[in-house]
């Protein structure tokens, strides 16, 4: 039985990401888990990160943080799909 028994409700982005599952190959999905952002852009999104806890974000900079977030919840998104198939994938040949 697994862990976690919850059952996952698919969204919308769930439905639009299906496709790129199917695309996958070993390399790319090792790959895409391996990816890592920049460290000018960590740095700068950790820079929005502070600035937000301390309610001085300009509207502008709102914007910038909340892009940064949107992408880094797809990335995690294609990420996990890549480690699904990694798992389903290398259970048979090891």
């Amino acid at each position: 039985m697994p862990i976690d028994s919850t059952e996952h409700k698919p969204t919308l982005l769930d439905s639009l990401l299906e496709p790129f599952g199917e695309c996958l190959t070993l390399e790319v999905a090792e790959k895409l888990v391996k990816l890592r952002a920049n460290p000018e852009i960590v740095t700068k999104v950790e820079e929005l990160a502070e600035k937000c806890n301390e309610g001085q974000l300009t509207a502008d900079e709102r914007d910038e943080y909340e892009s940064y977030i949107h992408v880094n919840n797809v990335m995690m998104m294609l990420k996990a799909r890549a480690r699904k198939f990694l798992q389903a994938n290398r259970s048979g040949s090891a």
